[in-house]
């Protein structure tokens, strides 16, 4: 028995370099237009406003997703669910580089979308089975960092790759290598480790103890829960800077503001997954640990996100280049690798057989973040107007203004918020 369970602790690190994988892909996939940005205006001869509805097309099907993708996780298991969407998010991700019109290429965007949005709540719902519940956030803050290099392979990376070969190609590249995980899901992931002949870990007895489920039913508990609802606004505001500006206008933010090179602007980006990478362990390990806490986590990394904005907004025009990476990789500790903590949360609020419709509906609100703010910065900046082709920098401190004031309502809204932590797990 014992021999089996060390196969178990073993096999697990396969599952989860395949999921890891998959979700640098992801995160690839869902910040890539901010460095190819100026090439897709071109190609497409675009305004500001229609790129950000191009890029947030994305994220009108990955949000519409979620809460599908969490129940057919429950009900279907997370590793079909994954197969499956792996070979969609391929071929919309070839598509993309082949569109020959903005019409096709917002559907290929689409596409890309649909098949990515299965991967995070279907690999939160496989981790869940395969590790404790006191290694679920480092497990997770881990998984969050490779998913900050699928970020940094989107910044600088990208830029050189397309200079190279051009913005089309990349994502014709970018597709077709995604079929090699597709194809390792499946012959590679289990939804627990019964399915490969394994003992289940530590706390498995009960996770699918119900027979007949009701998940309309568990959605309504779900969204009748108030403290659901305390996190669900956080992450509007939060993906909202995340995929609005970080995610599509902080390249032409840091170049045309501060007159940098679309290669130096990419480097500071990359600050962002640089933070994903190295700290998102760290603060699952705070969370678990150091804090014994979800809500501390996410309340301190709010403050020092309003702080950032406003920090920003009184220097605009005269940070430093050396600033603007601090600046950025704070911001990616506080808006990008807190993230998985506020998942985790919304998890432990619920029984574990309702893991997936409950990370899957709580996993609809940063997107809804991004297709709100993606289009609407665009329209802030287009309000303004463009000078001899670029936007002047009073335009983007408007940005600037809407950035910092939904912080600080992110930030109050995660005051309300519930401590969801098992104190005697710690």
């Amino acid at each position: 028995m014992h021999d089996k369970l060390r196969k178990t602790l073993r096999y697990r690190w396969y599952i989860f370099l395949i999921l890891a994988v998959q979700y640098l892909l992801v995160y690839f996939q869902r910040v890539a237009p901010a460095v190819t940005a100026p090439e897709m205006i071109n190609a497409f001869k675009i305004s500001g406003t229609a790129l950000g509805v191009l890029a947030s097309a994305y994220f009108y099907s990955y949000g519409i997703m979620q809460i599908p993708v969490g129940i057919l996780s429950d009900r279907w298991g997370p590793r079909n669910v994954i197969v499956l969407s792996s070979f969609i998010a391929s071929f919309g991700a070839i598509s993309f580089g082949l569109s020959p019109s903005f019409t096709v290429a917002v559907v290929s965007r689409i596409i890309v979308g649909i098949g990515v949005s299965a991967l995070f709540i279907a690999a939160m719902r496989i981790l869940a089975n395969w590790f404790r519940s006191v290694e679920l956030a480092r497990v997770s803050g881990v998984l969050m960092a490779t998913g900050g290099l699928g970020w940094l392979m989107a910044t600088t990376p990208l830029a050189l790759m397309s200079q190279a070969f051009g913005w089309r190609e990349s994502f014709i590249y970018a597709g077709l290598f995604s079929l090699v995980p597709a194809v390792c899901s499946w012959f590679v992931l289990a939804d627990t480790p019964s399915k490969k002949a394994l003992p289940d870990v530590i706390e498995m007895r009960g996770h699918n103890a119900r027979t007949n489920v009701n998940f309309f039913k568990d959605l309504k508990m779900v969204l009748s829960e108030k403290y659901f609802w305390a996190i669900a606004i956080w992450f509007i505001f939060r993906g909202g800077a995340l995929f609005g500006f970080f995610g599509l206008w902080a390249g032409p933010y840091l170049m045309e503001t501060y007159r940098l090179t679309k290669y130096t602007a990419g480097n500071i980006l990359s600050m962002i997954a640089f933070a994903m990478i190295l700290l998102s362990p760290v603060l699952g390990h705070m969370s678990d640990k150091t804090l014994s806490s979800r809500k501390k986590v996410l309340l301190y990394t709010s403050i020092l996100n309003s702080l950032c904005w406003l920090t920003m907004l009184i220097f605009f025009e005269h940070l430093s280049i050396l600033w603007l990476y601090v600046i950025f990789f704070i911001m990616g500790i506080t808006i990008s690798s807190v993230g998985t903590i506020a998942i985790v949360a919304t998890k432990e609020l619920f029984p574990q057989d309702m893991a997936g419709t409950s990370m899957g509906t709580m996993n609809v609100f940063p997107f809804i973040g991004g297709i709100i703010f993606q289009p609407l910065i665009g329209y802030v900046l287009d309000r303004t107007g463009k000078i001899q082709g670029i936007y002047p920098a009073s335009a983007y401190r408007y940005m600037l203004w809407l950035l910092f004031i939904t912080s600080v309502f992110a930030l109050i809204s995660i005051a309300f918020s519930k401590e969801t932590i098992k104190k005697d797990i710690a």
